[in-house]
This record gives C-alpha cells, sequence and structure tokens, in this order.
C-alpha cells in the first residue's frame, strides 16, 4: 500500500480534482448528528483512500471510545480529498475531529504539508500515513506536531482505530493542560496587577488618583486593551468617564452611555453592573445582543470581550470599572472573580478616602432642589407681593412638621390668608416682627414624608426658599454620601421634585464642636425635637415668644412631658459642654 506499490494502479483509479467527497460509512443513515466522529482523509491516491474507508465501515465502537458516551453515533463521517488545497477548505468550513495526512500530495509534499494543515487548525489532531521507506519522515512529523504516524502497508483496522482514539484524546489533553496552564498565568499576571492595585490603594491619597492608577494599572496588562471607571452624572441617568487608560481613540466619545434601564443607551453592561450591582461580562462582543448600540465602535478599536465591574460599598454606588480584551472568551471562571474583588477593593479604597476627607475638613456637599404641587398659595404669593419666605429650621415631630422661617416685603395679614387656602399646613403663629420682617412657625404634616425621605437617606433639609414663584430647598450631605441615589429616591417617591445644582459648601460654626455632638449622640429624637422647638419657637426669649403649653400642643404630647425632655436634654447638653 506504499506510494511504489500504487504506482502501478490504472489512471482510471485516480481521482480526479473536486471527486473526492464525505462519505458517510453508513449508507442507510444520512443524518449526521452533533456526537458523529468527523473525519478528514487527504490523500491523493483512490486504492489507499478505499482501503481506508473499507477498514472504518465496521468500526462501530470508535465513536463510543473517543465520546466515552454510549449514545454517541458508532459511524465514522469520513470526508476524503486528494489535494491539499481542498483539505484547507474543508478544515476552515467544517469542525474536524482528526486529520489522516499523506505527506506527498500534488499540490504539496514533504513536511511542508504538515505545516500547511497545522497552521490551519493547530488543534486538530493530525496523523500522517507514511510508505515504508518514510518512517524516519514520520518521526519527524511527530516531532513537528502530528499525533502519530501510520506506515500504510501496515495498517490494520484495529491498528488504524486504536491510533485515531489516542490521537484524539492526547490531542484533548494537550488543550486541558494548555487551558489550565494558560488560566494559572492569566490568575498568576491578574494577582500581580491586585497587589499592585492594593499598593495603589494605600498610597493615593485623592479617589481621583486612585481611580486614573487602577485603570493605567489593567492597561499595562498584555491580556487588556482597554480600561475605564464611570460613574453616574448626577442629577442624570448619564455614565460619563472618570478615568481611562489604554487604547481609546475616542471610543468614549463617541457613545452614549446610561443606567436607565428604560433606554438602550442603559441596557449595556456598564449601566446593567451599576443598576444591579452585578458584574456584567460579554464573552464575544461581536455576537452579544447587549452590545448592540456600541458594537461598530468596539470592534473598530479590537475589543471582542468585556466585563463591567460594580465598584459599589454598602448602599454608596460609586460606579462600574469596565475592561476590554483582544480575544473572546477573556473574563471567565476565576478571573472574574479576582475582578469583581478588585472592583470591592476599589468601593472600599474610595469610602476610606471620602471618610477621612469628611474628618479633616468642613466641607458638606449641597443639592439644591425645586419641588412643584407644594405650598402653591405661597408660591403664588412670593410671585405677586414680590416676597421672600425663608424656612431656617424644620423641627420633626411624631406626625407633623414644624417650620421655623422668617418673611419679608409681606404683610402678616396676606402671609396668614395664603397660610389658610395652603393644603399641608395646618396652622401658623407668628413669633416676632421686625421692620420689613416677621418670624413664624407653620405646621406642615404633609410635608412629612418628603423630609423624612432625606432623613433615612442621610441628609437634612438646610434651608428652603419661597421667592419669585418658586419653592426651592437645600439638601445637605455628609461627603462621601452617594448623591445620585439621594437624588433618584426623591425623584421617584415625589414627582414634583426637579434636581437644580450640586456644590460643596463649608459647614457653618454653628454645626461644629461639642454641641453637634451632643445634638446628635447623647439626646434621644424626643429630647432634641423638645429642644430645637424650644429655642426656634422663642422659648428661651425675654420675653418668651411661646410657652411650654404652646410647644407641648405642636409636638403633640402633655406639657409634663414637654417639661422632662426638655429639662433632660438641658442637663446633657451643659454636663457636655460645661465639662469641655
Amino acid at each position: 500500500m506504499s506510494k511504489t506499490d500504487t504506482d502501478s494502479h490504472s489512471a482510471d483509479e485516480k481521482s480526479t480534482d473536486g471527486e473526492n467527497e464525505t462519505s458517510d460509512l453508513e449508507p442507510d443513515d444520512t443524518t449526521e448528528t452533533s456526537e458523529t466522529l468527523r473525519i478528514l482523509l487527504i490523500e491523493d491516491n483512490p486504492g489507499d483512500a478505499r482501503l481506508i474507508e473499507e477498514m472504518l465501515k465496521d468500526t462501530e465502537e470508535l465513536a463510543q471510545r473517543v465520546r466515552g458516551d454510549d449514545a454517541a453515533s458508532g459511524t465514522p463521517t469520513l470526508t476524503h480529498k486528494s489535494r491539499l488545497e481542498e483539505g484547507l477548505a474543508v478544515l476552515t468550513d467544517t469542525a474536524i475531529d482528526i486529520v489522516l495526512l499523506d505527506l506527498n500530495l500534488p499540490d504539496s509534499s514533504g513536511l511542508e504539508t504538515l505545516e500547511s494543515v497545522h497552521g490551519e487548525s493547530d488543534e486538530t489532531p493530525i496523523v500522517v500515513l507514511t510508505g515504508l521507506r518514510d518512517q524516519q519522515v514520520g518521526v519527524e512529523a511527530i516531532q513537528r506536531g502530528a499525533q502519530d504516524f501510520l506506515v500504510k502497508d501496515e495498517v490494520t483496522s484495529e491498528l488504524l482505530v486504536r491510533t485515531i482514539h489516542h490521537a484524539i484524546e492526547r490531542a484533548r489533553q494537550e488543550r486541558e493542560r494548555r487551558r489550565q496552564r494558560e488560566q494559572l498565568e492569566s490568575l498568576n499576571r491578574l494577582n500581580r496587577v491586585g497587589h499592585d492595585i492594593t499598593q495603589a490603594v494605600i498610597t493615593t491619597e485623592t479617589r481621583a488618583e486612585l481611580e486614573q492608577r487602577v485603570c493605567d494599572r489593567l492597561a499595562e496588562s498584555d491580556a487588556y486593551r482597554f480600561a475605564w471607571i464611570g460613574g453616574v452624572n448626577p442629577g442624570s441617568d448619564q455614565i460619563v468617564p472618570k478615568a481611562a487608560a489604554g487604547v481609546e481613540d475616542g471610543y468614549l466619545e463617541t457613545v452614549d452611555i446610561s443606567v436607565s434601564e428604560d433606554e438602550p443607551s442603559g441596557q449595556g453592561p456598564t449601566g446593567t453592573a451599576i443598576r444591579t450591582g452585578d458584574v456584567q461580562v460579554a464573552n464575544n462582543i461581536q455576537t452579544d445582543p447587549a452590545y448592540e448600540p456600541w458594537r461598530g465602535a468596539a470592534i473598530e478599536r479590537g475589543y471582542n470581550s468585556s466585563v463591567s465591574i460594580p465598584v459599589a460599598h454598602e448602599d454608596l454606588v460609586y460606579g462600574a470599572l469596565n475592561i476590554y480584551a483582544v480575544d473572546a472568551d477573556a473574563f471567565n471562571g476565576p478571573e472574574t472573580t479576582i475582578l469583581s474583588r478588585i472592583g470591592d477593593t476599589i468601593a472600599h479604597a474610595i469610602t476610606a478616602i471620602e471618610r477621612r476627607d469628611a474628618l479633616v475638613s468642613d466641607a458638606v456637599i449641597e443639592l439644591e432642589f425645586r419641588v412643584e404641587a407644594m405650598a402653591e398659595e405661597l408660591v403664588s404669593l412670593s410671585a405677586t407681593e414680590s416676597c421672600t419666605i425663608k424656612l431656617e429650621q424644620l423641627v420633626r415631630g411624631d406626625e407633623t412638621l414644624l417650620a421655623y422661617g422668617s418673611a419679608t416685603d409681606v404683610s402678616q395679614e396676606a402671609f396668614a390668608e395664603a397660610v389658610e387656602d395652603t393644603n399641608g399646613i395646618d396652622d401658623v403663629r407668628f413669633l416676632a416682627a421686625k421692620r420689613e420682617a416677621f418670624e413664624f412657625e407653620l405646621v406642615a404634616p404633609a410635608a412629612v414624608s418628603l423630609f423624612e425621605t432625606i432623613a433615612t437617606h442621610g441628609g437634612r433639609v438646610d434651608s428652603a426658599t419661597i421667592s419669585d414663584g418658586e419653592f426651592r430647598f437645600v439638601v445637605e450631605l455628609p461627603r462621601g454620601r452617594d448623591t445620585r441615589q439621594m437624588i433618584e429616591l426623591l425623584k421617584e417617591d415625589h414627582s414634583g421634585v426637579t434636581y437644580l445644582a450640586q456644590r460643596t459648601a463649608e459647614r457653618s460654626d454653628s454645626t461644629n464642636g461639642n454641641s453637634t455632638s451632643v445634638l446628635e449622640d447623647e439626646l434621644t429624637e424626643k429630647q432634641r425635637a423638645a429642644l430645637e422647638t424650644a429655642y426656634f419657637a422663642g422659648y428661651f426669649d425675654w420675653p418668651r415668644e411661646s410657652t411650654g403649653e404652646e410647644i407641648a400642643e405642636r409636638l403633640g404630647i402633655a406639657p409634663a412631658t414637654f417639661n422632662q425632655h426638655l429639662r433632660t436634654a438641658e442637663r446633657k447638653f451643659f454636663d457636655a459642654t460645661l465639662d469641655e
């Protein structure tokens, strides 16, 4: 069956180009299942090809041995091609389990034939077919990447089946070892990246510096092409870049990304990661439906897979870390777990930085809002009378909100009439009158839910102003709080609230020092409400603007109870102040 022996075959036994087609070795069953063993034979001698085909006809157990599944089809599918060019075309278009390869073909000869097939599909096992005089070539073929070689004149059906089985199994084991080795290298590389990021966490002083160093370190890795950190712009759903590094080429300028699940721009990995708090992996950007709006821009820059990692700590959502890779399936298994931990580390570090800044700084975050459909008569009064109404202190009782403020350029009579017509305000009491202004107390149970939302999430209403036909209020938050969450909560719970601006402000001297600690840490809510109401209602003025009975009535408690809360609060306050 060697080349020399078969040279005497008549010319009519030779196949012409294009005559060799796929042969199902079980003619009665023409349906090819996913378990069918697919063999590609590249052999220009028709006699040798027919012999190989005959040997495989009665090998029904071959697929079961290879697949390890009794349900696998027992009849392999043999595709025979006589030229290298045709065989390479089959490898390009069809999933092949093993190649049986003659090295000497009409359009190629020697080990170059093997190199061509191996270059087309380096993971497909190859068994080389040689003549008696070419056994040394077979050994060299194994050294060049073939799984095994067979001497044609010595081939038997059992030897052929065993060789095919062992070649496929060895190739599978090699692929698994290579996969494990690559995964280990990837994890070692990522652990080094994680270590460097941890060092950056320790040494950086600001959030901006930390985020930039994280992106720089990730982009330095050969495995990643681009990295960026984005956060939600306060007052909108848009996600804006905070830091970026790597091959970007204007990508962030060309794409529109949001956190809204109602918009196509919010359905991608970044928006979903921020919205849900879960890591989002796109193993193949070219086919992932979530990448539809950004696919062209991503592929143009060589991004074939990505991962979006939420950067969040407890109820503080800072944004998302986004990493892109050239290879598809670059973010599978343990690698994603480690990247998720890096996201947690970044979030913890940002929290620590902002809390540290809050401790050493007098700065706070102020969010300004406009509210519709609240105190509409007073809002209308401010427009018609060109007056200004300021609410300077809000004290929450059990079921009501007491508001203390002042009004300028309006008479008490006009103000009282507007209050009487205002839904949501139960009563007004005038405390002190000045030349062009007067002080007042309002009882407003309808406003409680709005301000409860603010207080529940760590904020407080610093001030509220009704002027020029608008009702605006300012919420004060400690630095480090999630401003976007506060904005979204107010929008969701109260349809008439509109976000206007955010700014950083210095705490006033009156909110600093030991007195603040006493009010916040030592007094109960009822004691604090009693003390604040008494102070702002003029209980400590001379002459008194309000009596104890009036304040107790406002708070909905008995005068004796008010007196007890007030005395306890005074004692705690003076103990702390005088001890200091």
